[in-house]
């Protein structure tokens, strides 16, 4: 599929909301996946594929949040504000560096010295969520001696951390997976002394054009790797900001130009168009957003440092904090009434429970679809902030092989000039020495990946692999 102007913009005018909560939001046309051809048999068998589903887990609903035009990161500051020193909030979403392990732990431990101003001697705090935030909440406020308990609706702790150990005793990660070498030092220290692996995440770009020997290889620690997609995005970003009112990246693409350099630009043996387009896909795995909703003013610049991956298992690092802390799994919270006197906690088993304080870390996804009803309503700073900022859809494919069916030392591919939903794959054999693949999908392309059944996704994933299965 060629990525030309006219469909660029046709596309930008067709989307006007990416949320994948449709009790949220309006309605919105979900791309349907066009029927994928047989795959050939370049492209062996996995032995195993497993992928995330964040978007339809009742427990997420999205995977992490972004800004939309019209929100400003003032929404997740009102989102953040305690209510009557009595309910507390935290999580990826009222973060600085929302989307992120590290953004999601600075909140619990926010939220935690909040509690502490205010805590009388034997009050109770109960905390919604035992993810990153939740966590970290908890283990600071037990460390003083705070009366806590953490209640998790799911069976399992880690929350969007999500660890799965195989039978051959290796490590699925279908949630976070990924940490910055310098950004991440605090986190990457604490899983170093808790004995959980990791590897290094560097090596060669590789983009491929389907159907064509057409590529753009850059070496290990050439940063960005796509520079004309990279360039466009710097110059629609810088565009924007300096404009009375934000638009989405889609339109500020074309209003300064980027999009029309980028058509005349070419790196490598591929178009510019090809790259913009391979660019826009990658920042959509990454913020779960199309440039056709994301907001210029607050487009993410692209990261830049080096990365690890953790190999070991990642929810080791929630399970240490709550160690020796009271917590209830399965624990669903379906209603919050506070007044000055304290917080009643009514669970999805009919039972409820009476403490001091509250601290909520379930991710925006669920406070946008009102799964927990707060009585009264929540401020309207919160309600608006709730509301303004939205909620991307990330997804994760781990395949495994028994043996390695390429030859590129690469370890980010990208493919274009294919409308597959899946256009990014991870390459963990440098690092790891195993034959495993991570397919990035955010977007459209995940909200469509998720009506896919099983053998529609096995199907898909040697299709989308072939071009790589080529001598490189």
């Amino acid at each position: 599929m060629s990525f030309t102007r006219r469909s660029f913009l046709v596309g930008a005018g067709a989307s006007t909301s990416l949320l994948v909560l449709t009790a949220c939001t309006d309605t919105s046309p979900v791309p349907t996946a066009k029927p994928t051809p047989q795959p050939t048999n370049s492209v062996p068998a996995p032995t195993s594929v497993r992928r995330s589903d964040w978007s339809n887990d009742p427990f997420a609903l999205g995977a992490v949040s972004f800004l939309p035009v019209g929100a400003t990161p003032l929404h997740r500051a009102n989102l953040a504000q305690s209510v009557m020193d009595r309910v507390f909030f935290a999580g990826e979403a009222t973060a600085d560096d929302p989307s992120t392990v590290r953004g999601a732990r600075d909140t619990g431990a926010r939220a935690a010295a909040e509690v502490l101003e205010v805590v009388g001697p034997g009050e109770r705090v109960a905390v919604i969520g035992a993810g990153a935030a939740g966590a970290e909440c908890a283990r600071r406020l037990a460390a003083l001696g705070v009366d806590v308990v953490v209640l998790e609706a799911r069976d399992r702790t880690g929350g969007r951390i999500h660890s799965i150990k195989g039978s051959d005793g290796q490590f699925t990660e279908l949630g976070a997976w990924r940490l910055g070498v310098d950004s991440d030092a605090e986190v990457i220290a604490t899983l170093a002394r808790l004995d959980v692996a990791t590897a290094p995440h560097a090596g060669p770009d590789l983009i491929r054009e389907s159907g064509s020997d057409a590529e753009v290889l850059t070496p290990a620690g050439t940063t960005p790797a796509n520079t004309v997609g990279a360039t466009a995005v710097a110059r629609a970003t810088e565009w924007a900001v300096s404009q009375v009112a934000d638009s989405t990246l889609a339109d500020a693409l074309d209003a300064s130009g980027a999009l029309g350099a980028a058509a005349s630009a070419s790196q490598g043996d591929l178009g510019g168009e090809e790259l913009l387009q391979q660019y826009l896909r990658s920042l959509s795995a990454t913020t779960g957003a199309e440039a056709s909703t994301l907001s210029a003013w607050f487009t993410p610049p692209q990261q830049t440092e080096e990365n690890l991956r953790v190999t070991g298992s990642f929810v080791s690092l929630i399970d240490s904090d709550l160690s020796g802390v009271e917590t209830f799994l399965s624990n669903v919270v379906v209603g919050v009434s506070y007044d000055e006197n304290g917080v009643r906690l009514r669970l999805g088993t009919g039972e409820s429970l009476s403490v001091a304080r509250l601290v909520v870390t379930a991710p925006l996804g669920v406070l946008k679809s009102a799964a927990i009803e707060f009585a009264p309503l929540l401020p309207f700073g919160h309600r608006a902030a709730i509301n303004a900022i939205s909620v991307g859809a990330i997804d994760l494919i781990h395949v495994r092989f028994d043996e390695p069916f390429w030859t590129t030392d690469a370890v980010n591919w990208s493919l274009v000039g294919t409308d597959d939903l899946i256009t990014t794959w991870v390459n963990l054999m440098p690092g790891t020495g195993e034959p495993v693949l991570i397919g990035l999908v955010g977007g459209d392309a995940a909200i469509a990946l998720a009506g896919l059944t099983e053998k529609e996704l096995a199907e898909l994933v040697r299709t989308s692999l072939e071009p790589f299965a080529e001598p490189v």
